[in-house]
């Protein structure tokens, strides 16, 4: 199965999840807006994710994959079955231990991620509460990273990437279940969701279980003990906790200072999730797909399917991230009035949130980049390199954070964020560039030109195009608001499209019929 298959098969299935987390969010608007409940919620959310993405799928995605790949290759499904046996062990092992010690101290946890809550008892005390309750999605997620491995690995990507559809799905029956039921108490709203985000947690761990037994592939069940494979697992999961996890630890920074300005933290979030989207789609498709086949290829002694997969990666993403960056830089306001302005979440909130999403827009292509070189480190078990650049991105993200957060509030720590996001991307790509592990051809180059050149045309549309709807998108019915909005993006879709086909920036037709001959 060829890379574009892969990267459409988790795409749709990642962008699935992503629509499906647009109606959570909206309705999440619509039942707490951006009070001390929806400022608890995303700490108390975020909590258990962070653990997760630092400890599970960045230490996972960049370890894990390419020393699971050489037990397949070196020792056969055999020394698979044991590898993976030792390592569930130890890392069941280590959940436990960080759980509870973190329920223990959470307290303590809390005052850490967010200081700003310390003045006021009621949110630190709701927000404790909750991350109590949701902490054990920490749990389901890691062990759902650790299977999602396995599966990867043997080319089975569906499951791991529709699993989170159902934290959605979960999560909007809740929330659906909030507004009929008119819950307005802080502490009954508070105890429904975190409940609800542990359940999510639960029900994804099922998915990827279920297409476990479908591969037939058995881990056995060992005592956890400090083998020469989980040395070497801890010895590159170590760095890789930092460098696949810099984008959480910026947001993490982030929301400890944001803490310090009343619904900061919300109107953070409610940006954060609408860049996630082409983020996500994008990001995870290609984190997810790169750095099995970049690893096989490498131990195969395939380095020129290597560069090709690097170069197509390179082609693939910003042919949909570009676009994507420059309309939510574009039309920021337009797209959160629409989606989220109901209910509790007023005009204010909207003007916060779009200056927000404007700041992460310009940083989209530098976090998808991100997902692009940093598998060509991993997959050579290089993960200390990539730990040194985000380890710049994250000192130079604290100091803008700071520095910025006086003058600008929130959207300093969004333009934060955005420039060590660019760092740490140009970081990686000079230096694999000079090691010869990237070699950009001339083609490439072009194409990247001309990508942007297309982009640059589509944003010039839309922008125009929003003038003329502005009287429909701002005002008036949701249906008639919405509609005003899916032609605005429909009709940045096909100038992009047009553009990108005539400059020659990519061939999006051929793409299409692969895309249909494979899948016939």
């Amino acid at each position: 199965m060829s890379l574009l298959k892969n990267f459409a098969t988790v795409g749709g299935a990642t962008m699935a999840s992503r629509l499906l987390g647009f109606a959570r969010d909206t309705l999440l608007a619509a039942a707490v807006g951006t009070g001390p409940v929806a400022d608890a919620f995303v700490v108390a959310f975020r909590l258990p994710n962070l653990f997760r993405r630092l400890f599970a799928e960045g230490a996972f995605n960049s370890a894990f994959v390419p020393l699971f790949g050489r037990a397949v290759e070196e020792e056969g499904e055999e020394g698979a079955r044991r590898f993976a046996g030792e390592i569930a062990a130890g890392l069941l092992f280590c959940l436990l231990i960080v759980t509870a010690v973190a329920e223990i101290f959470m307290p303590l946890v809390v005052w850490g991620l967010a200081p700003g809550f310390v003045d006021d008892a009621d949110k630190f005390d709701l927000t404790v509460l909750m991350s109590r309750i949701a902490f054990p999605y920490l749990i389901f997620m890691s062990l759902l990273a650790f299977l999602s491995g396995i599966l990867n690995t043997y080319q089975r990507f569906a499951a791991a990437a529709l699993a989170p559809v159902m934290l959605n799905v979960v999560m909007t029956v809740v929330l659906g279940g909030v507004l009929y039921l008119d819950i307005v108490h802080d502490r009954q709203l508070a105890i429904i969701l975190s409940v609800g985000v542990t359940l999510a947690g639960l029900v994804q761990l099922f998915v990827v279980i279920g297409d476990m037994k479908r591969l037939g592939f058995r881990i056995p069940v060992l005592r956890p003990r400090f083998t020469p494979s989980t040395k070497r697992l801890l010895a590159l999961g170590v760095p890789g906790v930092v460098a696949g996890g810099v984008t959480q630890i910026n947001v993490a920074v982030g929301q400890v200072i944001a803490s310090m300005q009343d619904g900061a933290n919300a109107l953070l979030y409610y940006a954060d999730r609408l860049y996630q989207l082409p983020l996500g789609v994008i990001g995870v498709a290609i984190g997810v797909v790169l750095l099995p086949s970049l690893t096989r290829q490498l131990r195969g002694g395939h380095e020129d399917q290597y560069q090709r997969s690097l170069n197509n990666a390179l082609e693939f993403s910003l042919t949909l991230t570009l676009p994507a960056a420059i309309a939510l830089a574009v039309v920021p306001r337009e797209i959160v009035s629409v989606l989220f302005e109901r209910g509790r979440f007023d005009a204010l909130a909207t003007d916060g949130t779009a200056a927000a999403l404007a700041a992460f827009a310009f940083g989209l292509p530098a976090f998808v980049l991100n997902k692009v070189f940093s598998p060509g480190y991993f997959a050579r078990e290089d993960t200390k390199t990539p730990m040194i650049f985000a380890s710049v991105g994250m000192v130079v993200n604290v100091a803008l954070s700071l520095a910025l957060f006086p003058f600008l509030a929130h959207v300093g720590i969004a333009l934060a964020t955005t420039v060590s996001g660019w760092l740490n991307t140009g970081l990686l790509i000079v230096v694999l560039w000079r090691r010869g592990h990237f070699k950009p051809d001339r083609r490439i180059l072009r194409k990247v030109a001309l990508i942007l050149l297309s982009s640059v045309i589509m944003g010039l549309a839309v922008e125009g195009l929003a003038m003329v709807l502005e009287p429909w998108m701002m005002t008036g019915s949701l249906a008639v608001r919405a509609g005003a909005l899916a032609l605005l993006v429909t009709a940045g879709m096909i100038v992009f499209a047009a553009a990108v086909q005539l400059t020659g920036g990519t061939d999006l037709l051929s793409h299409i019929k692969t895309l249909k001959r494979r899948n016939t």
